[in-house]
């Protein structure tokens, strides 16, 4: 959609019509609600001002870029948004050339603009990188790294902070909203940049008034962190006033210089029910628009709620127990413990590196840390848990929420290789329960365990149903039937499926609920190898590295040639986004699909 001729009038005209398609689509498909609908009015002013054809557009995280999705030639399919083979609900550059990069992980966008930034200085082309940054994603360390370099280098990059739930620097008093305004203004940057320059030239004697006059005005402005890194500062700014983004976007890209513009937004813009509001409305299932209700709640429980309940349950009994989330204290179970208990259990925003290490220090004094973070989030703090953890085996337990396929969100959400990255470090142990009692029972065993472990479970509920389960025994496992001549091993949620596809078997088969995957039960597996021949594994991970590979390098340790094990585990590809039986249809793992398999 072309809107370079657009008057402000069509321009807020058609921030109206992008937000009712956004609650449309998103109220029937989920998906990103309040931080999108935030986002609308400065995304439309990117369009407006720069040139989307030429200068890339870097959306950090992306679940707010809906609105640069529309006007990216995909209103007619935005319908499909987050559903099997249609819009993905990220940037994503397969689905479209003005995708300029994937994202679905925070505070990476400044650093590819930083990367951009070179490559179009060594080709000398006339193209300006524009990353548009949450001021949640400002946490992470990694976007400083980038700013310590862009303010040194000077590339031209847009930098837009869009600042919609806790200000990075509130103005102070009316001085300061007085210049913040009129910073944004050509008058205001004309005006520094001589100044800058007459101060230069002066004698050292008689410009050390001026400088210090300058840093005075400095120092009451929200700018003096980005200031003093070397990038040009403006704001804070009505980011939902289209005509004055305009301006102040029009006055960044004269600059030719890094700049950043700190826009102040609404979560929720547009939408009463969910304008201000903090985690209920940011990703949001089906809902009915006009109570905001949402239409559809499991009655199952969630291997995330068994979580939240067994670490309120530990916590109240030991005070020795204590926590860590990165940003996700709902979507991780961690808020009722972390509101009964804020002395013992910490959100330290979106800083997982910061997250795994700080958690090293309290387990060498005692105390008993549970590290609670997606299996993908956990990615971002491999060398932490390495370096800072297995290293010093220190006994910090790691709770993966969201192992395994995640639906939706797509790619770089799914938790697919947990199993792979961590199972070659020393020191480490891997297991996983597969219902609501083994869950319990393996999170009081980490309770209790004085080294580094991991146990994962899933998004969603268990597959399998509740049942009576033995306590945890470091390393061993649990033979749920005997059978005939076929072995199905289960790991976590794998056990629940290696069920379901034993029900469409016409032969009984033996099933293993492996529990860990390291260290292995090589005792049990060696008698079930002398029985049977046939191996199947059920795991929801990555097979490359995965619960099959563990158990092939047993076998061949031990030179048991005469077992034959196919794995069920993920293929060597990224998995895409869609309802989870889709996906898991068009991979073959659905229990019906697996049964003809085997058969």
């Amino acid at each position: 959609m072309n809107i370079e001729n657009y008057s402000i009038d069509e321009l807020n005209r058609l921030a109206t019509d992008i937000r009712e398609k956004i609650l449309d689509t998103v109220s029937k498909n989920g998906g990103h609600l309040s931080s999108t609908l935030g986002a609308t009015d400065l995304i439309i002013a990117m369009h407006k001002v720069f040139d989307v054809k030429k200068d890339p557009f870097i959306f950090d995280v992306s679940h707010q870029a809906y609105a640069h999705k529309l006007l990216t030639d995909r209103w007619e399919s935005f319908d499909t948004l987050r559903q099997f083979g249609g819009v993905c609900g990220y940037t994503k550059p397969s689905e479209s050339e003005y995708d300029y990069y994937v994202s679905g992980h925070s505070s990476t966008s400044i650093s590819l603009a930083v990367g951009a930034a070179k490559a179009i200085a060594l080709k000398g082309e006339d193209r300006i990188p524009v990353a548009f940054i949450g001021d949640g994603s400002m946490s992470a360390g990694m976007v400083y790294e980038a700013l310590n370099e862009l303010g040194d280098r000077k590339y031209p990059v847009i930098i837009i902070l869009n600042d919609n739930e806790m200000s990075i620097a509130k103005p102070i008093g009316a001085i300061s909203k007085l210049l913040s305004q009129s910073m944004a203004s050509p008058f205001y940057q004309k005006f520094k940049a001589k100044v800058e320059k007459i101060v230069d030239m002066m004698p050292e004697g008689t410009s050390y008034m001026a400088k210090r006059v300058e840093e005075s005005f400095k120092l009451i402005t929200p700018g003096i962190l980005f200031e003093e890194m070397g990038i040009e500062y403006i704001g804070p700014v009505d980011g939902h006033n289209i005509e004055s983004l305009i301006e102040t976007m029009k006055v960044a890209k004269s600059l030719k210089k890094p700049v950043i513009i700190h826009a102040q937004t609404t979560k929720g813009k547009g939408y009463e029910i969910a304008e201000g509001s903090k985690e209920h409305w940011h990703g949001v299932g089906a809902f009915d628009l006009k109570t905001g209700d949402a239409f559809k709640k499991s009655s199952s429980k969630s291997a995330t709620a068994i979580f939240s309940e067994t670490i309120l349950e530990m916590a109240t009994e030991d005070e020795t127990i204590v926590g860590v989330t990165a940003a996700m204290p709902t979507g991780t179970g961690m808020s009722a413990v972390m509101e009964k208990f804020p002395e013992r259990f910490w959100d330290v925003a979106i800083a997982e590196q910061h997250a795994v290490t700080s958690m090293g220090p309290l387990a060498k004094e005692g105390f008993k840390p549970f590290c609670t973070i997606y299996s993908t989030f956990l990615q971002r703090g491999f060398d932490q848990v390495i370096h800072d953890i297995a290293l010093m085996d220190l006994g910090v337990t790691f709770a993966l929420d969201r192992a395994g396929i995640v639906g939706e969100d797509g790619e770089t959400h799914q938790g697919a290789f947990d199993i792979s990255f961590l199972r070659g470090i020393p020191n480490m142990t891997l297991l996983a329960p597969y219902n609501e009692k083994s869950m319990k029972a393996a999170m009081y065993f980490a309770k209790e365990f004085t080294h580094p472990c991991a146990l994962r479970y899933p998004r969603g509920a268990f597959i399998a149903e509740d049942g009576a389960v033995p306590a945890y025994e470091l390393g061993k496992s649990h033979l749920l039937q005997e059978g005939e001549e076929i072995l199905f091993i289960g790991y976590g949620n794998g056990v629940g499926r290696a069920k379901e596809v034993a029900k469409l078997l016409d032969k009984e088969v033996a099933i293993l609920d492996l529990r860990f995957v390291k260290p292995l039960d090589e005792a049990m597996l060696s008698i079930l190898s002398r029985k049977y021949k046939q191996w199947f594994v059920f795991s929801d991970s990555a097979k490359m590295g995965g619960v099959g590979s563990a158990i092939l390098e047993f076998l061949s340790q031990e030179k048991i040639l005469d077992v034959v094990l196919t794995s069920f585990e993920y293929d060597d590809a990224f998995i895409t986004h869609g309802n989870t039986t889709l996906v898991e249809e068009s991979l073959g793992l659905l229990p019906e699909q697996l049964a003809k398999k085997i058969l």
